[in-house]
């Protein structure tokens, strides 16, 4: 199942959450040996896990981590616009209508599905935050990713070539896309529609996230 927990709330699901830190180092430090830092835990973390981000998890049924993305409004701190200027030739990204994903990530026994259910929780978020695109810093694996999944983003740009090309890209999520990533996670719009509501009530349409 999708979770859509805010950071100050990880420590109600404190085994989700060790899981999801200690995947992200697995995926980012050791599988694709980025240049992040671990912890004496395990975890790795940066400064904007401190910032109260939204973090969208796909829980697996033992209640351990199957993949997650973190969210931030761009009218505040975000990743793009502190570190990767320089591929959108200095021009910063700052809307109340965009957001940033981030660390996306997914387990080594992530269920097939995972990533698909992922976008499909991203489109929750888009349509009943009143957020109309996502912006986010991906690498060349992940092109192949997006379009299997049916949910590739539009090129802002990019720098580099071949597998060390690093893109900045923009997410919308139109009734097409929706029904395409629901049909390649084999989770129903109900359903997806359901575990936001769990979050975030019943009368959770345009709620809105402070910086």
């Amino acid at each position: 199942m999708i979770r859509y927990l805010y950071g100050d709330e990880l420590n109600e699901t404190p085994k989700l959450a060790e899981t999801m830190f200690l995947d992200r180092a697995d995926q980012f430090k050791t599988r694709l040996g980025w240049d992040v830092s671990v912890d004496e835990n395990g975890w790795e973390r940066d400064q904007y896990d401190a910032l109260n981000p939204l973090y969208v998890i796909y829980e697996k049924p033992d209640g351990t981590h199957g993949g997650s993305m973190r969210l931030l409004p761009s009218m505040g701190r975000i990743m793009v616009n502190e570190h990767f200027s320089d591929i959108l030739d200095g021009v910063e990204i700052r809307s109340p209508l965009i957001w940033e994903c981030t660390r996306f990530c997914l387990s080594r026994t992530a269920e097939a599905r995972t990533a698909a259910a992922l976008m499909l929780a991203g489109g929750e978020v888009m349509e009943n935050f009143g957020v109309k695109h996502f912006v986010g810093v991906f690498d060349a694996r992940m092109v192949r990713i997006y379009r299997m999944i049916g949910a590739s983003p539009d090129l802002l740009g990019s720098v580099g070539e071949g597998r060390d090309k690093t893109s900045v890209g923009l997410w919308a999520f139109s009734d097409d896309a929706r029904a395409r990533v629901s049909k390649k996670a084999d989770i129903s719009e109900a359903l997806s529609r359901s575990w936001f509501e769990d979050a975030f009530g019943n009368d959770a349409l345009k709620l809105s996230i402070s910086a």
